[in-house]
């Protein structure tokens, strides 16, 4: 049974088989990111990184109209001083540096829309995975300013220079079918079906070995501004010291008995 965990205001979050699913929970405000919602998401995040019982985690929703629709635009109407508006960026980006660089993965169950701060959050998962009715964009400009919780940075890294651009300039939505031919997310699967196929991955990842998974994300996240040189030997580094783990000489010793591997993370 799925053990229910915090106190949030705006999240719900349970922990089943190692996997914890945090939904956000403003589904008439589509789920937009309050302050109070990035406050929360800052608390639960960095207490799901420490725990024993969680090895992956699911980020989704509440109901399917919306994944997140934007930051709460009441809050950011409030914003008529520079250095106001560098705190309320900063405050988004710190949220989802969190995200980005835990070493458990977080998977992105992106069901409907997910602009603007939406967009970012998904950006900030290891992987994305979407409703066929899903809606990405970086409609900012629409409102005077830019994407402010990394949104330029991370949408050019994935999708590269020319389409990133194209979105955050235009304003415009990229729809499920062209995220999943442009690479944004990994797989496109019916609405019924997203949450179920988000636990299915999340618990596939949550049976490997966790130091393994944890040094690959490493590689992977920091690699990516790294030279190849300096990336190659990021790898073979955590590659060396991986060998000298109980889960790598479990993983092995599995193999050649034709057993399951039991990782404990050691």
């Amino acid at each position: 049974m799925p053990n229910t965990i915090g106190d949030y205001q705006t999240l719900e979050c349970s922990i089943d088989a190692l996997v914890a699913t945090i939904t956000i929970n403003r589904p008439e405000k589509l789920n937009s990111l309050s302050s109070a919602v990035l406050d929360d998401l800052r608390h639960l995040v960095t207490d799901l990184r420490m725990r024993d019982d969680v090895r992956s985690v699911i980020i989704t929703g509440k109901g399917g109209k919306a994944f997140v629709a934007g930051a709460d635009i009441s809050e950011l109407a409030a914003l008529n001083d520079p250095e106001e508006g560098r705190e309320f960026a900063l405050m988004g980006q710190s949220v989802f540096s969190l995200i980005e660089t835990s070493p458990k993965p977080f998977i992105a169950a992106v069901n409907g829309f997910a602009l603007g701060g939406g967009c970012e959050l998904a950006l900030a998962c290891h992987i994305r995975i979407c409703s066929d009715n899903a809606k990405f964009g970086q409609p900012e400009v629409n409102l005077g300013i830019i994407p402010g919780y990394g949104g330029t940075q991370r949408l050019t890294r994935v999708l590269g220079r020319t389409m990133a651009t194209d979105l955050i300039l235009t304003g415009r939505q990229m729809d499920a079918r062209e995220a999943l031919e442009q690479g944004l997310v990994a797989r496109v699967v019916p609405i019924d079906d997203l949450l179920p196929t988000a636990v299915s991955m999340a618990m596939t990842i949550a049976s490997k070995a966790p130091l393994a998974i944890s040094a690959a994300l490493e590689c992977i996240v920091e690699g990516i501004d790294e030279s190849i040189d300096e990336g190659l030997g990021r790898e073979a580094e955590c590659f060396g010291q991986l060998t000298t783990t109980a889960d790598f000489h479990e993983g092995t010793s599995a193999f050649l008995e034709k057993r399951k591997a039991q990782f404990q993370g050691k």
